[in-house]
């Protein structure tokens, strides 16, 4: 499958590193003509010259700062060309300085919501007229994992991504009908340099080496390492194209299997003090004979013999 994006216009949020970038560099790749938007100048610069060009487009740039709305709408809202439409939205920011939630200000809360859910819908009420008159519309927010599972000792994020997260769920109900979906990215660890600050941040709170900071957090990951930015930007191009117009208010985790993994060994683990013998009436117990799963197997999928036939536990 070609992702072709070809007169499709995309701007892009917290494009200068990251996921963001990543993001930007997929899109042009497949065709999209990308408008940057984010707080340096230069940078941004920066990344327009990495942009590909094959396709005619040309690219720009928009300069705000997400920590002043009323600037984001403005210089936006000068940006816009009725007869130019953008057809896709990949909100992505920052995330706020780590710590417990009992431990943050309310002002931070504030500062994030503003950032985040505030910015996020100045630039969806922008962005969505066109969006309707073209019959086209992908809204892709960057948010994290921790909607499904909060990531400890990032207390205002866990917030304020679940925020993020019920808005767009409740945006995509609201703008199926015009073909425009709203979904959301969950990158797991990704080789970014906000990973590395949060990885020092643990480091110094906890005394460990960030070498050893940084092998924990590859161990709970099935894939074995981080993710890499161009890993994320390829699952937003693929959510930004025409073949995924069926697809609408989704949290996609691009995880390497850290959440499966999790979410299994809450809810999968052999309780430590019920028998699966238990659970099959007393007749039946003996007649059969009674297979234990092996340590850490996933009971849901583990079944008992019982004179000839089989029952799924």
């Amino acid at each position: 499958m070609n992702i072709v994006l070809d007169g499709k216009r995309a701007l892009v949020c917290g494009s200068t590193q990251g996921i963001g970038r990543a993001s930007a560099i997929e899109l042009a790749a497949a065709g999209a003509e990308i408008t940057l938007l984010a707080r340096s100048l230069d940078r941004m610069a920066a990344v327009v010259g990495e942009l590909s060009v094959d396709h005619g487009q040309r690219h720009g740039l928009i300069v705000a700062d997400f920590d002043d709305p009323d600037a984001v709408r403005s210089t936006v809202q000068a940006a816009i060309d009725p007869d130019r439409p953008f057809h896709i939205l990949v909100n992505n920011t920052g995330g706020p300085p780590g710590g417990l939630a009992i431990d943050a200000d309310p002002t931070a809360f504030e500062l994030a919501f503003r950032a985040h859910v505030v910015c996020n819908q100045i630039l969806a009420t922008l962005l969505v007229p066109g969006m309707k008159e073209a019959g086209y519309g992908r809204i892709i927010n960057i948010i994290s994992t921790s909607v499904k599972q909060p990531i400890a000792g990032l207390g205002v994020s866990n917030t304020i991504r679940g925020a993020v997260a019920s808005w767009a769920k409740t945006l995509a109900g609201e703008l199926g009908a015009f073909g425009i979906t709203v979904n959301n990215v969950l990158p797991g660890f990704t080789d970014t340099a906000r990973l590395k600050e949060l990885f020092k941040a643990r480091a110094e709170r906890t005394g460990k080496t960030l070498e050893e900071v940084s092998a924990e957090a590859i161990a709970g990951i099935p894939a074995g390492r981080l993710a890499e930015p161009a890993e994320l930007g390829a699952a937003v191009a693929f959510l930004a194209s025409p073949a995924a117009a069926y697809i609408n208010g989704i949290n996609l985790p691009v995880d390497g299997g850290r959440l499966a993994r999790s979410e299994c060994s809450r809810t999968c683990r052999p309780s430590p003090t019920t028998s699966p013998v238990s659970r099959v009436s007393r007749s039946a117990a003996r007649t059969s004979t009674t297979l234990s799963p092996p340590r850490g197997a996933c009971t849901r999928a583990f079944r008992i013999q019982t004179s000839g036939t089989s029952r799924r536990r």
